[in-house]
């Protein structure tokens, strides 16, 4: 066996030991800011009940929340990026130390509101990345049985947009059955899921949100030359 220490291709330098102050430094205990999009314009959206619903019990665990409108979104590159809706999603985003995304499924896939209120959200703005290091959470609604394209749909979405995604999730069967008249979701297996889903993104956020820069630190980036890097990053 060759020489553990003989790594010719490593930059020493570059990858010091994991900084245990650094992860387990000073917690602020100011109200977690979490941000819910939704999937659907309907008059009476199952996703935005969801996120209302999820809106709510993030309150009860202390969040300070944002519901963002879909509504006038225009589709991505069909409109400057200054245009209201899409100055108030990224502004919103950038607000946000953690999201909640609630799309229905569609054609076996996640809506394309849902689509192209991601696709509105650069992953770059200037040498500032307005997702990175955020936490997650992603649920969905559907009108038949129980099905998860839309939720992997997300984390893929989730991961490329350099969240930190939880590992719980939700999806709601058969949604029409689960909201009352006057859009409150009853009592169900299914209420207690999305529950325990927003109960682990507020302990996620708490846990990582004073520490995401140095969570997201990376070895490859450190090799490369600043001037290379903000080059990179302002091209993807």
């Amino acid at each position: 066996m060759s020489d553990p220490d003989d790594m010719p291709a490593l930059h020493p330098a570059h990858l010091p030991p994991p900084d245990l102050a650094s992860l387990a430094g000073p917690r602020r205990s100011d109200p977690p800011r979490i941000l819910l999009l939704y999937g659907s314009l309907r008059k009476r959206s199952y996703s935005r009940l969801a996120a209302e619903e999820a809106a709510r019990i993030l309150a009860r665990l202390g969040a300070e929340t944002r519901l963002y409108n879909p509504s006038g979104l225009p589709l991505p590159d069909d409109a400057p990026a200054d245009h209201p809706k899409v100055a108030e999603l990224r502004e919103a985003v950038t607000w946000s130390e953690g999201m909640v995304w609630s799309s229905p499924e569609r054609h076996g896939a996640m809506t394309g509101i849902m689509k192209a209120q991601i696709d509105w959200i650069p992953l770059t703005l200037g040498a500032v990345r307005p997702t990175q290091g955020k936490t997650l959470a992603v649920m969905q609604v559907s009108g038949g049985s129980q099905s998860f394209n839309a939720v992997n749909q997300m984390r893929i979405l989730g991961r490329w947009m350099r969240c930190l995604t939880i590992p719980n999730q939700s999806s709601v069967p058969k949604a029409f059955q689960q909201f009352g008249e006057d859009g409150r979701m009853k009592p169900s297996p299914f209420y207690d899921r999305i529950v325990d889903v927003m109960e682990e993104l507020v302990k996620f956020t708490l846990l990582t949100r004073d520490a995401k820069d140095y969570l997201t630190d990376r070895y490859s980036e450190r090799v490369e030359d600043g001037a290379a890097l903000i080059a990179r990053v302002n091209a993807t």
